[in-house]
């Protein structure tokens, strides 16, 4: 692993308060100790192609999905997280690559939309797991996606119920920080569609963003990135005129190439966007649900189950028909 770790820059107690990006606990930079992202080599689309080399839709989807670099998610179904995760950096390492991860496993997961209800049985219990998923990244330089959807998903929520979650997140991001200083990690502030950006501002600073690196927008949506940009901006006004502090932010550009058509789960004529890249109006934009997965059994996926590759989506998504 290269450890070129960039200089902090000098005189930010100079800066107008309003305009302070918040550092987090971690000093190191994983995109320079790095040299590009890695791609996942057990990805859906990398089997689907593997296991079906004779069907038509197999070279386009090797050429436009299969080989770029997106998001691994972390759940239940990952065995021993600590393991796993180990395992998936530890490869990333080995080639000088910086992984994506996502953790999506908090407690009363998804309980509004349904569509990826689980997560682990209980508060405590997913206090032991993000643990061990921190101690598995330990001091390998990565990305992680903290909990998708966990604080626009507040709809059904009591406020003991919101307490409890806003615990879990901070919890979480004292674990990264204390276990993985090579570690950026990005809480999730929905989309631009869901929640206003005071709203989300004011749930990002009570869940502890001032303590993670940055906030995440898009994930598994598909607004545009210049309106997801705008989005991240105001939630940053927010910040800077409430709490004093901004925080970058990363976009999910998998599903957003023709934007939204207001539909969230498994939209029609939808196509990829901006593969996996520093910069573009934020800090990063990132594949993070892989595209031609399910979001359920719902739209052009119905029949399915929430993360099952489905290979004509995928196929339609490559061109937006």
């Amino acid at each position: 692993m290269r450890r070129r770790i960039r200089a902090l820059v000098a005189a930010l107690s100079a800066l107008p308060l309003a305009l302070v990006v918040a550092p987090s606990a971690h000093a190191a930079d994983p995109t320079t100790m790095t040299s590009g992202f890695y791609t996942d080599p057990d990805s859906s689309a990398k089997k689907w192609v593997a296991a079906n080399p004779g069907d038509g839709r197999a070279p386009a989807i090797n050429t436009s999905l299969a080989n770029t670099p997106m998001a691994r998610w972390f759940g239940a179904w990952s065995g021993t997280i600590g393991t796993a995760a180990g395992a998936y950096v530890g490869a990333a390492d080995q080639q000088d690559k910086l992984p994506i991860l996502v953790a999506y496993n908090i407690y009363l997961r998804d309980s509004c939309g349904g569509h990826s209800g689980g997560g682990a049985p209980s508060a405590s219990a997913y206090a032991t797991w993000i643990a061990q998923f921190a101690g598995g990244i330990a001091g390998r330089p990565a990305v992680v996606l903290l909990e998708p959807d966990s604080l626009a998903d507040y709809g059904c929520l009591n406020q003991t119920q919101i307490r409890e979650r806003q615990g879990m997140i901070s919890g979480a991001l004292a674990e990264f920080n204390r276990q993985s200083p090579n570690t950026w990690v990005y809480l999730d502030a929905g989309n631009p569609g869901w929640v206003s950006a005071a709203t989300m501002a004011q749930r990002l600073h009570e869940a502890g963003l001032r303590q993670a690196h940055g906030f995440s927008l898009n994930i598994s949506n598909y607004y545009t990135t210049d309106q997801n940009t705008a989005y991240g901006n105001a939630v940053n006004s927010e910040l800077a005129a409430r709490y004093g502090y901004t925080k970058p932010f990363v976009v999910d550009t998998s599903r957003n190439g023709k934007g939204s058509n207001g539909e969230w789960c498994n939209a029609a004529g939808r196509r990829i966007g901006t593969p996996t890249r520093l910069g573009g109006g934020a800090e990063m934009l990132l594949w993070i649900k892989a595209p031609g997965e399910s979001d359920g059994n719902c739209g052009v996926g119905t029949g399915s189950t929430a993360g099952q590759f489905l290979p004509e989506a995928a196929y339609k998504m490559i061109y937006g028909y």
